[in-house]
């Protein structure tokens, strides 16, 4: 015969100060699992949904990184005649020269400035991203020291917000429109022309890389083959949404620490429980004797006492789901291992991420609450009955 769970509800809410206290500190640890999980997961979305299944870049050959690589105007001229590069409704080859470098901005939460990705491009580039678009003002003029910054590098650093102008290289650069790419790491870019950003740094024909489209997937496999096997070209070529995702390396740290701190945080709260419930059990030893007397069993008496516990811990696990859903949506960034630069995102709270807290959160209620009910269904009748 099963205790009735209204049995366990009663004795939560007559503990209300033990019962509110272990809730709190449970919720308190579930709420930090859940903002390193969502860091986290905000990263990756933003990497992973950064670039285009048909789209091949182009590095130099041995380079990790646009940053690092130095891809020339004359090797620019051999790489679009390549076959399987689609083109453009006037016959152009659907292929973008681009020059990446990092420009320094200073934010209320980076006083001292972070390094952000400036991209060189030509009007045919902005075209070939088809989830970009422009939210504010205007896109950038050929030949003007004009730039368009991403939504999210507006949202944090006043100075590159539009109508004002950004330092940098030689001089000033007025910020003429802002730009959105949905979740992707583009929203964490400035675009400028190429030939004046090439000018002011200064690399009028060593730029950085290339984006060359394909005309389908099957195309475009062959195209990194090919680019790659290139002895004149020396150039590597690899699936442009590869690229991205492989700097998602950049969140393992974090998961990393957040993982440790989470498990050294989740064993402090199970042990909190554990605290929790002996007391029950040691105030209600009385009880336990009653129940037994009535006929329940002693794994009835561990069920009840342990389920008490999870009860507890789902209490905490939906506060704690609670406290940390404002972040959703909050924009943040993190530095960049591969392009030395910092990465912008939004925090993501998904469904998936709050179910993991509920169940980290009754791991921890079975954790701290298996010896105590283990205890209270070891509590020989008698014995039990002659406690206060």
């Amino acid at each position: 015969m099963a205790i009735p769970i209204a049995y366990n509800l009663r004795n939560l809410i007559v503990r209300k100060t033990t019962t509110t206290m272990t809730a709190l500190g449970i919720a308190l640890t579930v709420a930090v699992v859940l903002a390193i999980m969502a860091m986290v997961h905000g990263l990756q979305t933003a990497l992973t949904s950064t670039g285009d299944a048909l789209h091949v870049l182009v590095l130099r050959k041995g380079a990790n990184s646009e940053l690092v690589s130095n891809f020339t105007r004359q090797g620019f001229q051999t790489l679009k005649d390549k076959a399987g590069i689609a083109r453009d409704s006037s016959g152009n080859p659907m292929a973008s020269l681009e020059l990446v470098s990092v420009v320094n901005l200073v934010s209320v939460d980076a006083p001292d400035g972070m390094n952000i990705n400036i991209r060189g491009l030509e009007p045919i580039g902005i075209g070939m991203r088809k989830n970009l678009k422009l939210v504010e003002g205007r896109w950038f003029e050929t030949g003007k020291r004009e730039v368009v910054v991403g939504q999210s590098i507006a949202k944090r650093y006043p100075d590159a917000r539009l109508g004002k102008q950004l330092h940098f290289g030689t001089g000033d650069w007025q910020v003429v429109g802002v730009m959105a790419s949905g979740q992707s790491a583009t929203n964490s870019e400035i675009f400028a022309d190429l030939n004046q950003l090439s000018s002011d740094q200064h690399r009028s024909e060593v730029l950085s890389s290339a984006v060359v489209e394909a005309t389908d997937p099957v195309a475009a496999d062959a195209l990194v083959k090919d680019i790659s096997n290139d002895q004149q070209l020396n150039m590597d070529a690899e699936p442009e949404k590869a690229y991205y995702e492989a700097q998602t390396s950049s969140g393992l740290l974090i998961r990393v620490l957040g993982t440790l701190v989470g498990i050294i945080m989740g064993v402090g709260s199970g042990f909190a429980a554990m605290n929790t419930m002996y007391a029950a059990v040691a105030r209600r030893s009385k009880e336990i004797g009653t129940l037994r007397v009535l006929g329940f069993s002693r794994i009835s008496i561990l069920t009840s006492f342990l389920l008490e516990s999870v009860m507890l811990a789902i209490l905490g696990g939906a506060i704690g789901c609670l406290l940390v859903l404002p972040l959703n949506g909050t924009t943040t960034g993190m530095g960049n291992f591969v392009t030395f630069s910092e990465t912008d995102f939004n925090l993501i709270v998904s469904p998936a991420i709050m179910a993991w807290g509920m169940i980290f959160a009754i791991v921890m209620g079975a954790f701290g609450g298996l010896s105590p009910a283990v205890n209270a269904s070891r509590k020989q009748v008698l014995t039990a009955l002659r406690a206060l």
